[in-house]
């Protein structure tokens, strides 16, 4: 045992905890990623306690000493099936639970669960760096218990399993996801983390074992990959091993270049993850994380496998890929039985908008251009116009700079338009109401055709956005469609 520097147990609870640890006549201990972080650096409001003896117990024994020394009620949530329990104090989430000692069947990842020593519970924890514990005992109070170096691995940045990694993934394949989470979630610059190569083995050979995890189990790990600084570095091991195949085929069938007559097509693979870095990085400067957008960033280009054709004159195309992409789009959330709501709509509406800014880079950027697109963007418009900047990754210098300077062109006309004709959240000034009143009918296909033609009459500035220019347009067009008012 090594003793660590003052300050990482400050807080209240720790002392709360080790008394009434103490009282009760157990050993208790801080474990796994609050320790982690202290060392990092990094904040972490979630505390796990283990004990060895009844994690409920300790926890309803330091509510009671809450609710008495503070003379408020310290409300405990217990979950029995898990042999865990959970309270917050001064904005700490502190879970519970005694030390254990797992054992597993092949076909589950749910462990059969005996009661254990903290060694034994050290030994089921997914890697060294998450196996770290800081003694809440009196009598050596503040001490680090760290039998499988997870200090040193913290040092070099090193992610390993206590055990051998075939056992770890093996026993629970949600931990060959978690390595790679943590690979891209706790890496910086300047200190990066990486996995093992007996463990990169190890995934390999499991990557099978990952059908028994539920899907939302996996896709709330790869939420978190999206959502860590540099989420390439993630996907990039997840295609290494063989995983991705397994999680999300279509994104994988983007890797590999195919040539013709010497003529050879984008990378889509990796220029697909520079788009999702350059997202994430844009979104750090604006300081928000919006983990649908950068699933929009890495589903933007997943029709190209699809539309790949070869021209001996234009060289590889890929028309339409973004419509294609789109149609996918609610198929792969289906498949991982993610949200099928607004979210996902969000999503397909930008891959299947990511091309429309870059167009109007190359072309003379009219007004009705820039109307159609805001109109079909509505409040997505910043955030599809960040994933088209994000979507320039030439290796040209001088090109990139070309199209940023004229995308910032663009921009500058989306405002004018925008505070001019009020298209982002455009409705029409003319209701179907409006129409059957005027014109004294009942419900009927004349109704939509006379109100898409005020829209696209609005949308290609031959009116203004204004109820009486629309109302004129209305009734100057209403006879072609046999429309008569009445009387």
């Amino acid at each position: 045992m090594t003793t660590i520097a003052e300050g990482y147990l400050d807080h209240r609870i720790f002392k709360i905890v080790s008394e009434a640890a103490a009282e009760a006549g157990i050993k208790a201990f801080v474990i796994g990623g609050y320790v982690r972080d202290c060392f990092l650096g990094r904040p972490n409001s979630d505390i796990d306690i283990v004990a060895e003896g009844s994690g409920i117990a300790l926890a309803e024994a330091v509510a009671g000493r809450i609710t008495s020394v503070e003379g408020r009620k310290c409300n405990v949530s217990v979950f029995r099936n898990f042999g865990t329990a959970m309270l917050k104090y001064h904005g700490m989430e502190v879970e519970f639970v005694g030390a254990r000692k797992e054992s597993y069947r092949r076909e589950s990842r749910k462990p059969i669960v005996e009661d254990g020593t903290l060694e034994d519970d050290q030994k089921r924890r997914d890697f060294t760096i998450n196996a770290m514990a800081f003694s809440l005992c009196r009598d050596d109070f503040g001490n680090l218990v760290d039998p499988f170096g997870g200090i040193r691995d913290l040092a070099t940045g090193t992610i390993r399993t206590p055990l051998e990694p075939d056992v770890t993934y093996s026993d629970d394949p949600l931990r060959m996801l978690r390595a790679i989470r943590f690979s891209s979630q706790l890496s910086t610059a300047e200190h990066p983390f990486t996995i093992v190569p007996e463990s990169i083995e190890a995934m390999k050979r499991m990557a099978p074992r990952l059908d028994i995890l539920s899907k939302e189990r996996i896709v709330e790990e790869l939420n978190k990959m999206l959502l860590s600084p540099k989420p390439s570095v993630a996907f990039r091991l997840l295609e290494e091993t063989g995983l991705l195949e397994r999680i999300l085929p279509s994104l994988a069938r983007l890797k590999g270049v195919e040539t013709v007559d010497g003529k050879g097509h984008k990378e889509n693979f990796s220029h697909t993850l520079q788009v999702v870095d350059n997202v994430a990085a844009a979104e750090v400067e604006r300081g928000t994380a919006n983990v649908w957008l950068r699933w929009a960033a890495l589903l933007h280009d997943i029709g190209k496998p699809a539309t790949k054709r070869f021209d001996p004159a234009l060289g590889w195309t890929f028309h339409g890929h973004e419509v294609v992409g789109a149609r996918m789009v609610p198929k792969i959330f289906q498949s991982l039985k993610m949200p099928l709501n607004e979210k996902m709509k969000y999503v397909e509406k930008l891959v299947g908008l990511h091309l429309r800014p870059i167009a109007l880079v190359d072309d003379i950027v009219t007004d009705s251009a820039v109307r159609r697109l805001l109109f079909d963007a509505g409040d997505d418009i910043d955030d599809l116009m960040l994933l088209c900047n994000a979507d320039i990754t030439s290796k040209n210098p001088a090109k990139v700079a070309r199209i940023k300077k004229n995308f910032e062109l663009v921009k500058v006309k989306l405002a004018e338009v925008e505070a001019k004709d009020a298209i982002r959240n455009f409705k029409n000034p003319i209701t179907g109401e409006y129409v059957m009143q005027v014109y004294g009918i009942p419900p009927c296909k004349e109704i939509g055709e006379l109100k898409e033609m005020v829209k696209n009459a609005i949308l290609d500035g031959v009116i203004p956005n204004e109820f009486g220019a629309a109302d004129a347009f209305m009734r100057e067009k209403a006879p072609s469609l046999g429309l008569r008012e009445a009387d």
